[in-house]
């Protein structure tokens, strides 16, 4: 499945594909706008998006076999829940 896939599935609950598609977007910002503060994004039975550190290291460029340094960066994670989990086993 994909975006336009999800879009489609919510039109099926909402009057128009638009107003589906305003609603996807809406929510795949909101989770992206709370990450970028800093913070956890959770919805209850489904999981939790959040944003961690990852440190800086010695990497190696594969081409030359050069050590080469990798900057820290924060990157998101998503921590799938207890039902979210069951649901798929």
């Amino acid at each position: 499945m994909n975006k336009g896939d999800l879009i489609n599935e919510v039109a099926k609950v909402v009057s128009t594909k638009q107003e589906a598609q305003s609603a996807v977007d809406c929510v795949f910002s909101t989770i992206i706008e709370t990450l970028k503060k800093g913070d956890t994004f959770s919805v209850v039975g489904f999981g939790t998006f959040k944003v961690t550190k990852r440190n800086a290291r010695k990497g190696r460029n594969p081409q030359t076999g050069e050590e080469i340094e990798i900057k820290e960066k924060n990157v998101p994670k998503f921590l799938a829940g207890k039902a979210f989990k069951h649901a798929v086993n």
